[in-house]
């Protein structure tokens, strides 16, 4: 193996392949590629510890309080609406380093706000970045991925993600204790791991099928050496060629057609399922809900650091079980559980209990089955379904109902536990939780083990 122009090369140009993948480059981009969810994970969790110093500084309402904490997720749904069209002009991988610029600015910019229109103005920069880097991040990876690994690779973006939850959680930890100024140390942090990704991007290639589909066939060509599983690159270039049925841009009123439609509505309605059955209520407001057991502020940050512990390690299981359970069966067994976790959460907070740590034990057990279910594969069910030539355009609009969903749900949180209180709150997300178990049972296929080509038979309503 020879090195040339900073790229890896395996130095065949025969087109054929002897079925074995070099695994150490696919780890290489794949993981570059996931770490754009560590900075979607430290962006939108960094607030959770900035709340009750926000609020002092900008002398916030439970309605604002609600926008503060929410205005990022309406850049999240601008930047996810409008990043399938210019990854699909410049490329997955120069759409990610643009995401790490914007990643720097929010936490630089939001750090240094003196007033709320301002700060809101830097989260929803960040917001650009997140939006943009939780379409592009999962298809880069699964554009790259041998069909076999696939689910698993996809869901370490996934891991990322609650990885950067939980150095976000840390952060915020640490900088409690710097006085008035700590919530300003709490976002200006994240430039650091944003510069890191922003060098790490340099290293990896673009991927091959946006390779093909700009007719960049030898690059193409050269990635798949590296990658395939089968024993003819020309092969499966040629298949990888007819996906885009000679197209290079499909339009919406064309993806709202009576071929797409049926998966398009799939892909929505299962990534609005992720975000409405109370995640991130968890996420961002775990200390808020603690504190309200009647702990302090220290140990309520304590507590929610637990929460990022278990949400990494579950994301480890999704990673070990998605490839081998399937993704419905996880999904259908994440709407169980966590609809029991909220259940018991909200009679704990009705009947006022609050001994033995037992709201700690159900929120993490909710959150232990979002993360080995809906937490991961909903990122790797987005990033498989939609055939080739509606890839980009499809994610894009699938990510952006989960982000509006995800604003619905941040926004809401504070108002309905003024108003209906916590317990039932919590009541509301395990009801949907339920319907989110019924419309998976009878709509949700499974696709492990599948390549991306192959889908298109699965899914796709034929004229």
């Amino acid at each position: 193996m020879t090195k040339q122009s900073g790229r890896l090369n395996t130095g065949r140009s025969d087109g054929k392949n002897p079925g074995k993948t070099n695994a150490r480059f696919i780890m290489l981009v794949s993981g570059v590629a996931a770490f754009g969810g560590l900075l979607f994970g430290f962006d939108t969790a960094i607030i959770s510890g900035a709340i009750p110093y926000i609020s002092a500084y900008f002398s916030l309402s439970e309605y604002m309080l609600g926008w503060a904490v929410g205005s990022i997720l309406i850049g999240c749904a601008v930047g996810a609406m409008l990043a399938g069209g210019l990854a699909d002009r410049y490329g997955r991988r120069l759409m990610l380093i643009v995401c790490a610029v914007l990643f720097a600015a929010s936490g630089i910019g939001a750090g240094l706000s003196d007033n709320l229109s301002l700060f809101i103005a830097f989260r929803l920069i960040g917001g650009l970045g997140v939006g943009a880097a939780a379409m592009v991040s999962p298809m880069y990876i699964a554009e790259i991925a041998p069909a076999r690994w696939r689910g698993r690779l996809v869901a370490c973006y996934q891991l990322a993600i609650v990885i950067g939850i939980l150095v976000a959680y840390f952060s915020n930890y640490i900088f409690d204790g710097l006085g008035a100024n700590n919530w300003r140390w709490m976002f200006a942090s994240q430039a650091a791991p944003s510069l890191l990704f922003f060098l790490l991007l340099l290293i990896v290639p673009e991927t091959p099928r946006w390779l093909i589909m700009k007719g960049k066939k030898a690059k193409a060509v050269t990635i798949l050496e590296k990658i395939s599983e089968t024993e003819s690159i020309e092969e499966e270039v040629a298949e990888i060629e007819s996906s885009f049925h000679a197209k290079h841009s499909i339009s919406i009123k064309q993806l709202f057609s009576k071929t797409y439609r049926p998966v398009l509505f799939i892909g929505i309605i299962v990534a609005v399922f992720q975000q409405v059955t109370g995640i991130n209520s968890i996420i961002y407001y775990a200390p808020v809900i603690f504190k309200e057991t009647g702990i302090d502020s220290a140990s309520s940050l304590m507590q929610t650091i637990g929460i990022g512990v278990v949400n990494i390690l579950s994301t480890c299981v999704a990673i070990g079980l998605v490839d081998k359970v399937g993704r419905k069966k996880l999904l259908l067994t994440g709407c169980l559980l966590m609809g029991i976790s909220l259940v018991a959460v909200g009679l704990c907070f009705s009947y006022r209990y609050f001994d033995h740590y037992v709201v700690l034990i159900f929120m993490l057990l909710y959150v232990a089955s979002f993360g080995a279910t809906l937490g991961a594969v909903v990122w790797v069910y987005l990033s498989e379904i939609f055939p080739n030539l509606v890839r980009s355009l499809a994610l894009s609009i699938a990510t952006l109902a989960l982000w509006l969903a995800d604003f619905a749900v941040t926004l809401t949180f504070p108002v309905m536990t003024k108003h209906l209180g916590t317990s039932y709150t919590m009541f509301c997300y395990a009801l949907l939780c339920a319907v989110a178990f019924v419309y998976m049972w009878f709509k949700v296929k499974e696709t492990k083990g599948r390549s991306l080509e192959e889908m298109e038979t699965l899914f796709l309503h034929k004229n």
